[in-house]
């Protein structure tokens, strides 16, 4: 059955709050994917405080032109879908990308970043950098090295001493 004018303008103004509180957005082409890969996607969608929504092409124009980004909706070839962000910038395109290397229907039309429009390529991009989480991760490595270096430096010493102390000892023992 098709939608009202009024289930339409409702989506719309759904599709828009979401963008608004969005980090990142990811629009990808689910055509061809099966309703469970579907239900996967959405479900991956949750459980990362992101948001999957299926919207017309022009749902997602008029969305994007009330707050404030023109993307040429016409290009896109095939159904539209929106994943959005909520925690992270780049939680939205790590989704996608995942879901892309499991099935290769999924496809990569572009997103919304920080305000700014980007391409499929720096989508991909985005879904091939580390989480959040990994690089804080590696962050405090690369702070800890020098610390942790310097206490190996200095348990040399102590482990040193302790083997001549050690050798003197077995030497006066025999």
């Amino acid at each position: 059955m098709a939608k009202t004018r009024a289930q339409k303008e409702q989506a719309a103004v759904v599709l828009e709050q979401t963008m608004k509180k969005a980090k990142g957005i990811v629009f990808v082409n689910y055509q061809g994917l099966t309703i469970p890969q579907t239900d996967e996607l959405r479900k991956a969608c949750r459980e990362n405080d992101a948001v999957f929504i299926a919207s017309k092409k022009t749902l997602v124009r008029m969305a994007l032109a009330n707050i404030g980004s023109t993307v040429d909706t016409k290009s896109f070839d095939g159904s539209v879908a929106v994943i959005a962000g909520m925690s992270d910038e780049v939680t939205a395109a790590k989704i996608a990308g995942d879901f892309a290397k499991k099935n290769d229907k999924l496809v990569f039309f572009g997103g919304v970043l920080e305000g700014s429009l980007i391409d499929a390529q720096q989508a991909k991009a985005l879904a091939a950098l580390p989480s959040k989480q990994q690089l804080l991760g590696q962050l405090v490595g690369t702070l800890n090295a020098p610390v942790s270096g310097f206490v190996n430096v200095l348990a040399g010493n102590i482990r040193g001493l302790v083997t001549v102390l050690d050798a003197v000892k077995s030497q006066k023992a025999a």
